[in-house]
Order: structure tokens, then C-alpha cells, then sequence
């Protein structure tokens, strides 16, 4: 009860990642979706050319059917859900980041922990020149993806000055 007093001084995070971020997204489920059938297809084909147990088709087929109806939410709400619900800020006492599509999780990070940042860009996010920015306390990993370019750099800076972290050179 103490702590939470203390909690409500602090306003809720507001910036919103870059709106590419759903079309990423929706692009990642597709593809992770359309591999996932491929495999449960060719082994359904397999099931059938080899007449494998009844039991093998029917759990295949269960699985196909299972698969499909999470395609959908993977692919039609959970982007959209994540987009909506997602916020960052960046102050000099904390790092907040606001997630999750229906279970919310708001994580306040003190700067005085943060040990190291960096920014991220896998093949799809460079596709639409997003990027994600990782946050590195003793002992966990946070993580904000979907920022365009420009914001990622004045985030991870940000962040640096006021978690007091040097940049190395390599």
C-alpha cells in the first residue's frame, strides 16, 4: 500500500511507436503462419502417401484447424491490439514501456539500473526502416520495437545521457 502512492505521481507513458509497426507485424505472422501450414500440409500429404495410424491425421488435422483459427487473431487483431496498447516514455528517472495486447504489463525502469542500449533492425523492420531499442538492466532484457529511425536514435541517446552510459568504441 506504501509504494503505491508513490506510483500515482508518475504519468502514464504516451508516445506511440510508428504506425509501419502493424504492417510488420501482420507481414511476420503471415509468413511464421504460412511456414507453419506448409510443414502441417506436407506432413498431412506424408500421413496419407505412408498410411500412417488413423489417430496421426486426426491430431494433424486438429492441429491444422487449431492453427488457422490463431492465424487469425495473429494476424487480424493481435497488430492492431498491439499498436493501440503499446506507449513509451523516456524521463530522467525512469524508462517506462506500457505493452500487451490483452494482458497489459507496464514496466517502470530506473535509469540509475540500466547498464546498456542499443537499437535493433531485423529484416522486415529494415524493410520499413523501423527500429527496436533494448534496454539492458543486471537482470533483464526491455525491449521497444517499431520506431522509425529518426526517434530510435533520440530515444537510445536519451536514454544514455540519463543512464549514464559511454559509448564504447569498437
Amino acid at each position: 500500500m506504501r509504494g503505491e502512492g508513490h506510483m500515482t505521481n508518475i504519468p502514464l507513458p504516451q508516445h506511440r511507436l510508428d504506425k509501419s509497426f502493424i504492417k510488420v507485424t501482420i507481414l511476420g505472422e503471415l509468413i511464421e503462419n504460412i511456414i507453419i501450414l506448409l510443414v502441417l500440409g506436407i506432413l498431412l500429404y506424408l500421413h496419407y502417401f505412408f498410411d500412417w495410424k488413423v489417430w496421426i491425421g486426426w491430431t494433424l488435422i486438429g492441429i491444422i484447424i487449431i492453427t488457422i483459427v490463431t492465424s487469425i487473431w495473429s494476424i487480424i487483431f493481435r497488430p492492431f491490439l498491439l499498436y493501440r496498447n503499446t506507449r513509451y516514455e523516456v524521463d530522467e528517472e525512469f524508462l517506462q514501456i506500457k505493452s500487451g495486447a490483452l494482458f497489459e504489463k507496464h514496466e517502470l525502469i530506473p535509469m540509475t539500473k540500466i547498464q546498456s542500449v542499443e537499437t535493433k533492425q531485423g529484416p522486415m523492420m529494415r524493410k520499413y526502416n523501423l527500429y527496436g531499442i533494448s534496454v539492458t538492466t543486471m537482470g533483464d532484457t526491455h525491449s521497444i520495437a517499431g520506431l522509425s529511425k529518426s526517434r530510435a536514435m533520440e530515444v537510445k541517446s536519451l536514454i544514455a545521457r540519463y543512464a549514464k552510459i559511454k559509448e564504447v568504441e569498437m
